[in-house]
C-alpha cells in the first residue's frame, strides 16, 4: 500500500514537471537534448555560440579539400588599426571601470605593450615609453620585487608583468630599472626548500603560477641558478592528473593556464621528461573545440579567446624541434579569433557578445601569433594580416627577448 502511494506521488510530480516544461509525456522529454533539459547559463551560452559559428554549408562537409579551402578563404581580416587605437587609448587614460585593477598596473602595461608589439605599433610604444618606465619604477619596492601599484607589497605576478614590460621597452634606461641583485635575493626568500615551489609573496600561497613567474623572471634577467631551480621539476611532476592535464597544485583539477605555467617552467629548466608529454598532448588536443575552433581551458567549459595562448603555446613548448609542425589546427583557431573575437570598435573579446578588454586582446593576439608562426598557417596569410612572432615561453616577441638577454649578459660581465 505504502509503495503504491509513493509511486503514485512520483508519477503525479513527474506529470506536473512535464506540464511546466510544456511537454506531454516521458518520450518527449527524453527526446530533448541534455543541454535543453538543463538550461543553465553556461549551456545556453554554448548553444548561442554554436548557432553563431555553424555557418559551413552542409554540402561541403564530405569534401575535406573544399572545406579546408572555404575555411582559409573565410577567415576575416585583422583589424590592425582599430586594435592599435583601442590599446593606445588604454595607455592614455583608463575608463573608471578599471579602478578594480588598481593592483594590476604592471599587468595593464604588459598586456597593452605586448599587444602593440605584436601588431608592430612601435611608434606608439616609443611615444609612451617615459611614462611607462616612470610608472613601473614607482611600483618597485626596496626588496627588488614589484607591487601591483605604488606602495603595494611585492608579488611575483606583477613582478613578472613589470619585467616583461620593461623587456618590451628595451634599452638601458628601461632594463636598468630592474635591480638584479635585490631581485635575486627576494626570489630566494620566496623559495620553499621543502616543496621546491615558490610563494607568490611573503607569507603568500604557493602554486605553479608563482613557480613559473619566478623561473621566467630569473631566466630573463640571467639570475637563475641551482638554488632557485632545485626541486621544481619534482613539484611539477605531482601536478599531472590522470587525464594528462596539470593543475595549479597537487591533486587540483587540470586547467589550461596552470598547464602552460608547468610546461613553460619545465622548458626553462630543460626537464620536460618530468611529465608524461604524450598524455599531456592528448589532453591539450581535447581542449580545441570541434565547432568553434578555439580552445577551452578545462573539460566541459566554454571556449575563451585567452586560451588561444594558454593552450596554444603549450604545443610548441612540448615539441622537440623548431621544424616540427604543431598538431592543433591553426586555421580553425585563427578563424575563431578573427571572425568572432574582433570587436568592431577595436580590441579582442573572449567570445561573441562580450566587450573588449586588454587582457583578452593581449592573449588572443598572442595565440594568433602562435597559430601563425608555429602551426604553419603563415603561408596562407596575407602579409598585412601577419603578427610578429612571440616566444611561447615568456610571451614577448623574439627580438625583444634576444635584446634584453644581450643587455643583461653585458651587466653580468661587468
Amino acid at each position: 500500500m505504502e509503495s503504491r502511494m509513493r509511486d503514485a506521488g512520483l508519477e503525479l510530480l513527474f506529470s506536473r514537471f512535464c506540464e511546466g516544461c510544456g511537454l506531454q509525456n516521458k518520450v518527449e522529454i527524453e527526446s530533448r537534448s541534455l543541454t535543453e533539459q538543463h538550461s543553465v547559463e553556461i549551456s545556453l551560452l554554448q548553444c548561442d555560440s554554436e548557432r553563431l559559428l555553424d555557418e559551413i554549408p552542409s554540402g561541403l562537409i564530405e569534401n575535406s579539400d573544399a572545406l579546408q579551402q572555404l575555411r582559409i578563404c573565410s577567415v576575416a581580416k585583422l583589424n590592425r588599426e582599430s586594435h592599435v587605437n583601442f590599446l593606445v587609448r588604454g595607455l592614455n587614460k583608463l575608463p573608471p571601470t578599471y579602478t578594480m585593477l588598481d593592483a594590476s598596473r604592471p599587468w595593464l602595461c604588459y598586456w597593452i605593450l605586448h599587444a602593440l608589439d605584436l601588431l608592430g605599433a612601435h611608434e606608439e610604444i616609443e611615444s609612451h615609453r617615459p611614462g611607462v618606465i616612470r610608472l613601473l619604477k614607482s611600483c618597485q619596492n626596496e626588496s627588488g620585487g614589484f607591487g601591483g601599484g605604488p606602495g603595494q607589497i611585492s608579488h611575483l605576478a606583477p613582478t613578472y608583468a613589470a619585467v616583461n614590460a620593461l623587456c618590451i621597452l628595451g634599452g638601458e634606461d628601461s632594463l636598468s630599472v630592474i635591480n638584479r641583485a635585490l631581485l635575486y635575493s627576494w626570489l630566494k626568500s620566496l623559495k620553499n626548500k621543502e616543496s621546491g615551489a615558490f610563494r607568490v609573496s611573503q607569507n603568500g600561497e604557493e602554486d605553479i603560477r608563482g613557480m613559473y613567474c619566478a623561473l621566467s623572471i630569473s631566466q630573463l634577467t640571467l639570475v637563475l641558478d641551482d638554488s632557485l631551480a632545485k626541486g621544481c621539476d619534482e613539484y611539477i611532476a605531482k601536478l599531472q592528473r590522470f587525464d594528462g592535464g596539470l593543475g595549479g597544485e597537487p591533486r587540483a583539477e587540470a586547467h589550461g593556464g596552470y598547464a602552460f605555467c608547468a610546461f613553460a617552467s619545465l622548458k626553462i629548466l630543460g626537464k620536460l621528461d618530468a611529465i608524461d608529454s604524450e598524455l599531456a598532448l592528448r589532453w591539450l588536443h581535447l581542449r580545441q573545440m570541434r565547432m568553434e575552433g578555439g580552445f577551452s581551458g578545462r573539460a566541459n567549459k566554454l571556449v575563451d579567446s585567452c586560451y588561444a595562448f594558454w593552450i596554444g603555446a603549450c604545443f610548441p613548448l612540448l615539441q622537440f624541434s623548431e621544424e616540427e609542425e604543431c598538431s592543433f589546427s591553426g586555421h580553425e583557431l585563427s578563424r575563431y579569433l578573427l571572425n568572432y573575437c574582433q570587436h568592431k570598435s577595436g580590441g579582442m573579446i573572449d567570445k561573441p557578445g562580450r566587450s573588449p578588454d586588454f587582457y583578452h586582446t593581449c592573449y588572443a593576439l598572442s595565440g594568433l601569433s602562435v597559430a601563425q608562426r608555429y602551426a604553419h598557417t603563415l603561408r596562407d596569410i596575407p602579409s598585412d594580416d601577419r603578427l610578429r612572432k612571440t616566444n611561447p615561453v615568456y610571451n614577448i616577441c623574439e627580438d625583444r627577448l634576444a635584446q634584453a638577454q644581450l643587455c643583461f649578459s653585458k651587466l653580468v660581465q661587468r
